[in-house]
C-alpha cells in the first residue's frame, strides 16, 4: 500500500484502541492493519493474525528454553491447571503480556479439558480409530463413499478442535474466532521471540477414583456412625 493511499484513510484513535483491546497488538501495528483494511476492524484482525502467523513461522526454529509455569485454580478449588509455556529469554518471560498468556492458557485448559496440545501430537492409531468410527457412522446412514469421506473429514476437524489445545477457540474471545494458536502467534509477533506451549496437567478433584458400590458404602457409613 502506498503512502498516498494511507493519507486517504482516516483512522480514529478510538478504532485503534478497540483493535488493541481485542487483539493485544501494539498501537502502530493496529493502526497499520486498519489502514491496510481501509478501516474495517474485522479485516484488520485478519491482517494482524496473518502477520502473526508469518512471524511465528520465521521464529519456529529458534530454541525457546526460558519461560514460566502458569497455573489456575477454578472457583471452588475443584479444578486446577499447571502449564509450562516457553520463550527465548527471561526478559520476555517476565513481561506482563507473557504472564497474562500463561494465566489465560491455564484458565482455558481448566474450562475445556483438551487431551493434546497440537494435532501433530495425535498418534496414527488414534487418528485411524476416530476415522473408522466416523466412517462407520456415515455408512450406517446409507451415504455413498464420496460423501462418507467428506463427512469424515469434517468430523475430524471437529475432533481436532475439541481435543487439541492449539485448535480450540479461546474461551474469552467474544468473537469466537481466535484460536489458542493464533493467540500465541500474535504474541510472538509482538514480543519478537519464539513462544510455545510445552506441556500441561489438569487436576479435577475425585477424577479417576471409582465410586464405591452401594454394598461397600453401607458398612462404611455404619462404622462411621458407631465411632
Amino acid at each position: 500500500m502506498t503512502a498516498k493511499t494511507e493519507e486517504r484513510v482516516d483512522i480514529p484513535a478510538k478504532l485503534v484502541k478497540e483493535l488493541r483491546d481485542r487483539t493485544g497488538a501494539g498501537f502502530s501495528d493496529c493502526r497499520a492493519a486498519l489502514v491496510e483494511a481501509q478501516g474495517d476492524i474485522e479485516k484488520a484482525i485478519d491482517v494482524l493474525r496473518k502477520k502473526g502467523q508469518a512471524a511465528a513461522q520465521k521464529k519456529a526454529s529458534r530454541v525457546a528454553s526460558e519461560g514460566l509455569i502458569g497455573h489456575y485454580i477454578h472457583a471452588g478449588s475443584k479444578i486446577g491447571v499447571i502449564v509450562e509455556i516457553n520463550c527465548e529469554s527471561d526478559f520476555v518471560a517476565r513481561t506482563d503480556d507473557f504472564q497474562q498468556l500463561c494465566h489465560d492458557v491455564a484458565m482455558h485448559i481448566a474450562a475445556t479439558d483438551p487431551r493434546f496440545i497440537r494435532r501433530e501430537d495425535l498418534t496414527t492409531e488414534i487418528l485411524a480409530r476416530e476415522r473408522e468410527i466416523y466412517a462407520a457412522q456415515a455408512r450406517a446412514t446409507g451415504k455413498p463413499d464420496n460423501v462418507v469421506e467428506k463427512i469424515v473429514t469434517g468430523k475430524m476437524e471437529k475432533f481436532y478442535e475439541e481435543n487439541c489445545l492449539y485448535e480450540q477457540h479461546f474461551i474469552r474471545d467474544e468473537s469466537h474466532s481466535m484460536t489458542i494458536k493464533q493467540m500465541v502467534d500474535q504474541l510472538i509477533a509482538k514480543l519478537g521471540e519464539n513462544i510455545g506451549i510445552r506441556r500441561f496437567v489438569r487436576f479435577k478433584v475425585g477424577e479417576g477414583i471409582a465410586a464405591a458400590p452401594p454394598e461397600a458404602a453401607a458398612p462404611a457409613a455404619d462404622a462411621a456412625a458407631g465411632s
